[in-house]
């Protein structure tokens, strides 16, 4: 006959291997994840450095014609290729950062690289956030549907010529 007890026993010895199951398979996720965060410099990502963006060596190319072009001296990556917002901003960050990251280790990107359509939206309204004075006229001649895209005709203004860059001209 079971007692009580014994039920009790048996109820906390198999909540002790549960736990402790529990706890290794959480110690290791902890543990690979954290390694993962320190051996691909997770954390710099955070910033606004450029060099960061020339942690992967598939981005070496356009940090380097970046270093030659013509904003250079007053814009960095995150200037033109994240939104302004505070919340914006981290939200774009969390998003590419999952999609590049899995791209990379999976391989499935293609060669060259080329923006994605919800970051060359980002790219075009901080092409506008700095030069609206200037181009005033010509967008809201044309009205928000037909807006032409700034890196349409000024494709150099940020990573200057793409000479040696590799891929098509477009």
């Amino acid at each position: 006959m079971v007692t009580a007890e014994a039920v009790r026993k048996r109820g906390l010895t198999g909540s002790k291997a549960l736990l402790l199951a529990l706890a290794v398979l959480i110690g290791a996720a902890v543990g690979i994840g954290g390694y993962t965060l320190v051996y691909a410099e997770g954390l710099s990502y955070m910033s606004s450095d450029p060099k960061v963006c020339a942690n992967c060596h598939i981005m070496q190319a356009q940090y380097d014609s970046w270093q030659k072009a013509g904003h250079h001296h007053v814009a960095v990556c995150n200037d033109c290729h994240l939104p302004r917002g505070f919340v914006a901003k981290y939200v774009a960050k969390v998003v590419n950062g999952w999609n590049h990251s899995s791209a990379y280790t999976l391989q499935n990107f293609a060669e060259p690289i080329a923006i994605k359509p919800f970051n060359s939206d980002i790219v075009q309204e901080n092409c506008l956030a700095c030069h609206r004075q200037l181009v005033q006229d010509a967008v809201m001649a044309r009205g928000p549907a037909q807006e032409a895209s700034c890196v349409h005709c000024h494709q150099s203004a940020g990573h200057g010529e793409r000479a040696g860059l590799g891929g098509p001209r477009t």
